[in-house]
């Protein structure tokens, strides 16, 4: 079916993102140490997720329900690739958790170590740190950690100020 070979390809593209997440942490943290790697990766995808931001921003300061809905309704692959389970959808706050991340999947098919997918999934978590940022409200992100169930766990409020 063609739908099921263009989410193949999708979840090929994605993984291929990861290994890239991945080798260019390894070069860093060669050249400046893991933790300087860590910092600078981190500061790059955030960057990114400030440009992903911005088609968001009409949402805020407070339209939670829009913004769940683009939000939502714009992931890669619909809700196949990541299966969002929706907590919360309020006028406080949007709540989600994802229960499966092809980046994830795609660190541990390379064998890599839980640590270091803890320290890629910090990395990678940055793209919705700036993404929302951008768009006009707050976050926090509580990215995987060993031996935990699932992926990110995004909470999204509106925004105190500018």
């Amino acid at each position: 079916m063609e739908a099921d070979r263009l989410l193949d390809q999708l979840r090929a593209q994605i993984a291929n993102r990861a290994l890239f997440y991945l080798a260019a942490y390894d070069a860093l943290a060669d050249a400046v140490g893991a933790e300087r790697a860590e910092a600078v990766l981190t500061r790059a995808v955030r960057l990114r997720g400030r440009a992903v931001g911005e088609a968001f921003r009409r949402f805020a300061p407070a339209d939670i329900a829009g913004l769940k809905d683009a939000f939502l309704g714009g992931l890669p692959g619909g809700e196949a690739l990541f299966r969002p389970d929706l907590r919360r959808c309020d006028e406080k706050a949007l709540e989600v958790k994802f229960e499966t991340c092809p980046l994830q999947q795609a660190w541990r098919d390379a064998g890599v170590p839980e640590a270091k997918r803890a320290v890629l999934c910090r990395i990678a978590g940055a793209v919705d740190l700036g993404t929302f940022e951008a768009a006009g409200f707050a976050i926090e992100n509580r990215t995987w950690t060993p031996g935990a169930p699932g992926c990110c766990h995004l909470t999204i409020t509106p925004r105190d100020g500018p």
